[in-house]
């Protein structure tokens, strides 16, 4: 079902210029994901899109061809890292996790130590699970999410498809495109695609994304040349994913709550080519920098945004991650029907984050070659929850199976990173004449300079 998921995806970024069939994906390997949704599919298809961005950027008049190996991309929608000699930490906090509500089911996200004590203050419980799951048992599961989001937490009810459907954030998620686009009186980017094979060699990228989804995309671009600066508050940490979403990119560490650190991220902002951010839709205007602000500093940028539950409805500001979208959404229960099961099934994987952030990688490539050809500036704003509506109307019978991985579906080169030793799963995107490949292996956060790089020196 690769090709219906990746035709409807395309339409978002159609030209003129360049018609579908320009745009032709091939696909090798076998096996999918085990799931009622055709996982493997989005897969292919969203980093597909990227290959096919990226083609299009490199050669407007006949891209090179592309192709994804369904099989390797299965393995990089999840955990892609092979530690040598240590083990990565778990990526979930203890807490976190699905519960049975007296109605319903419910999930808490307490990766975060904050959005823990938010959950912990609503419940009176400690942090421990039995404890927990006695608390929540008292209350009606659409109470408690309210409740934990009230105080600041993260939680989800558990959602049929139906129920998502009617509810009045599902139906303003159903009614907005897959990527909102916006063109600006600004000029385009002064960054200019190099002939070779890093197309993206000197794109300046200021990365304020976290877990899971703009890091993947900030990742994919790093693929190719770009210079990827990510920044972190002092407070921030995610260690079972930081080796993971943090290859190819210099991590630095700003405060915006102080002058110094402000002033040092608005001459980033105007330095930077792109920008990418997935904070809550009204997070940086608080901060002073919505998007008006964010172009005063510099008209050229091509800003793409990423928010949990979409940008319209009364959700719009609520806090989210992909397993608690699964949940709202339907996809959870939908899977937990079909199996016959007696809790929610969500998807193998972090799908919808690893998709959208494909998506976005996606966009910031297309923006970059329709503001080089209007003369203007360009952004977009992709969510979470428009993705998960995207694959909902990809339901199927389970599929399968993926064999297990072999040493021949790991790269050959040693990753030294901040902990260690390490292999990577093979990319599986391959783009005709075009090379792939990390200028910094993973590293811990808030481990480099707030400085892009300077002009031909690759640190």
């Amino acid at each position: 079902m690769t090709k219906p998921i990746y035709d409807e995806i395309a339409t978002a970024f159609q030209t003129d210029e360049t018609p579908l069939d320009l745009l032709h994906l091939a696909v090798t390997g076998e096996g999918d994901l085990p799931s009622w949704f055709d996982v493997t599919g989005l897969a292919v298809a969203s980093i597909g899109i990227a290959g096919a961005m990226l083609a299009r950027l490199a050669d407007p008049a006949e891209p090179p061809t592309i192709s994804v190996d369904r099989r390797l991309v299965s393995f990089w929608f999840d955990m892609t890292l092979r530690p040598t000699g240590w083990e990565m930490p778990s990526p979930w906090d203890p807490v976190a996790g699905d519960y049975r509500a007296a109605d319903g089911w419910i999930r808490l996200h307490t990766n975060a130590p904050h959005h823990r004590a938010a959950a912990l203050s609503v419940l009176g419980a400690s942090a421990d699970r039995q404890t927990v799951a006695a608390a929540v048992a008292d209350w009606t599961a659409v109470e408690l999410e309210t409740a934990v989001v009230e105080a600041g937490g993260c939680a989800a009810e558990m959602r049929g498809l139906d129920a998502w459907a009617k509810h009045s954030q599902g139906s303003a998620v159903a009614s907005e495109p897959l990527i909102h686009w916006s063109r600006h009186a600004g000029a385009p980017p002064a960054f200019r695609v190099q002939v070779g094979k890093r197309p993206l060699t000197g794109l300046k990228v200021l990365d304020l994304t976290r877990v899971l989804a703009g890091p993947v995309g900030g990742g994919f671009l790093a693929a190719y040349g770009a210079d990827v600066l990510r920044i972190d508050p002092a407070d921030w940490d995610e260690p079972g994913v930081v080796p993971e979403v943090t290859l190819g990119k210099r991590c630095a560490g700003l405060d915006l709550r102080d002058s110094d650190d402000r002033a040092t991220f608005e001459r980033l902002l105007a330095e930077a080519d792109v920008f990418l951010h997935g904070y809550r839709a009204d997070a940086l205007e608080r901060l002073g920098y919505d998007s008006e602000a964010i172009r005063g500093f510099n008209p050229r940028i091509v800003d793409v945004a990423l928010n949990a539950y979409g940008w319209t409805g009364p959700w719009t500001g609520r806090r989210g991650f992909d397993s608690l979208l699964q949940m709202s959404s339907g996809i959870a229960a939908h899977g937990m029907a079909m199996a016959g099961a007696d809790r929610p099934k969500p998807l193998p994987v972090q799908a919808l984050d690893h998709a959208t952030g494909y998506l976005m990688a996606a966009a910031v490539l297309h923006a970059l070659g329709e503001s080089a050809a209007s003369g203007k500036a360009m952004s977009a704003r992709l969510s979470l929850a428009r993705t998960a509506r995207l694959l909902a109307d990809y339901c199927q019978d389970l599929s399968g199976p993926l064999a297990d991985e072999t040493d021949a579906d790991l790269d050959q080169h040693i990753e030294y990173t901040d902990w260690g030793p390490a292999r990577r799963v093979r990319f599986p995107l391959f783009v005709a004449g075009i090379e792939h490949g990390w200028d910094h292996p993973a590293g811990n956060l808030r481990s480099s300079p707030a400085l892009f790089r300077r002009a031909g020196h690759a640190s």
